[in-house]
């Protein structure tokens, strides 16, 4: 078997566990610039710049994927989600795309790799700071600062780089932007049309849609081409928020649900406040009504979160995929679906 064939192999057995956010973690370690820079030659502050550790603090990147395997995370996502040429723009730090996911796509598979258990890397693409959908100019709603070709190249560089650091498939996460999303997609197809991917949607309020303003079920009707390993939503809002949206999704998606929430809301300071029990209560609630296949936990969740929802989750059957009668679906901003 191939390692999606593994992957939905084991996940009819169980439920899995994603990992945890890397965000956290280095913002918990209180890192400065020098940190970040290290040895390289920057004009730029690099201060933020949590990619750029694949290359100046690897022992770092490894230390806090090591902490996501030990809780129990059966995949492990690389430390690249804003790896692209259009966010390392950003730090004048553009030129060192390729290698940045390389070294981030080895690190996170030597540590997969490390004891002998079978654990996923999930090469973690995001959705950069521009979107082709929207006008960033108020007085001009035709202007794009990019174009789907120039995006698409961007994600090919990117998804290349992480191929040849050795992961077993691409997620393409936080889309905000489901055009975003789709260049993601035909990059991957350019890089190599069998590449498994998984889609991961996040939501800006609570009608359950992204800022490009599709539904949950006009996205799914967007992405279902792509016949994608998983499809979910992560960041977005806590658990209980995000409960009713990933039933909806799992009830339409003839494909594995993979669901990551933030641990709660954040506070007035940014910091995520709810702990690793009340995660992992309400995560257990998705379990309990069937409409996961696949959890973790994305801003403000640690390895204790991680250890948690494994907890949490593990005497609970996995999500059933349903039998989704083929129907021609069309996606706008709500979905249509012809008549037989």
């Amino acid at each position: 078997m191939n390692t999606a064939q593994q992957l939905r192999a084991e996940a009819a057995r169980r439920i899995l566990i994603k990992d945890g956010a890397y965000g956290t973690q280095i913002q918990a370690r209180r890192l400065e610039e020098a940190d970040y820079r290290g040895a390289l030659d920057l004009v730029r502050d690099q201060k933020g710049n949590n990619d750029l550790l694949n290359l100046t603090r690897p022992d770092l990147v490894r230390e806090i994927a090591q902490s996501f395997a030990d809780a129990g995370a059966d995949i492990l996502a690389t430390n690249t989600f804003n790896a692209s040429a259009i966010s390392q723009a950003d730090y004048g730090a553009e030129h060192l795309v390729r290698e940045i996911n390389i070294a981030a796509a080895r690190i996170t598979r030597e540590v997969a790799d490390s004891d002998g258990r079978r654990r996923w890397v999930a090469g973690a693409v995001g959705p950069t700071n521009k979107t082709l959908s929207l006008s960033p100019n108020v007085d001009d709603p035709g202007y794009r600062e990019v174009d789907f070709d120039t995006v698409s190249d961007v994600y090919v560089e990117q998804i290349a780089a992480l191929v040849e650091g050795g992961v077993d498939f691409v997620l393409i996460e936080t889309v905000f932007d489901t055009l975003n999303a789709k260049a993601a997609i035909h990059a991957a197809r350019r890089v190599d049309p069998e590449l498994p991917i998984m889609v991961s949607m996040t939501i800006t309020d609570l009608s359950g849609r992204n800022l490009s303003g599709h539904s949950i079920e006009s996205f799914w009707a967007s992405v279902r081409h792509a016949r994608p390993l998983s499809i979910g939503l992560n960041c977005s809002f806590g658990a209980a928020q995000l409960r009713a949206h990933i039933a909806a999704l799992s009830g339409i998606a003839d494909t594995l649900i993979m669901a990551y929430p933030n641990a709660g809301l954040p506070n007035d300071l940014g910091d995520y406040d709810e702990c690793a029990a009340t995660t992992a209560a309400q995560v257990r609630e998705w379990a309990d009504q069937g409409i996961v296949n696949i959890v973790g936990g994305c801003c403000g969740t640690t390895p204790a979160h991680i250890r948690a929802i494994a907890e949490a989750v593990r005497d609970f059957p996995p999500r059933l995929i349903p039998s989704v009668e083929r129907r021609t679906r069309l996606a706008g901003i709500e979905p249509m679906i012809l008549a037989a």
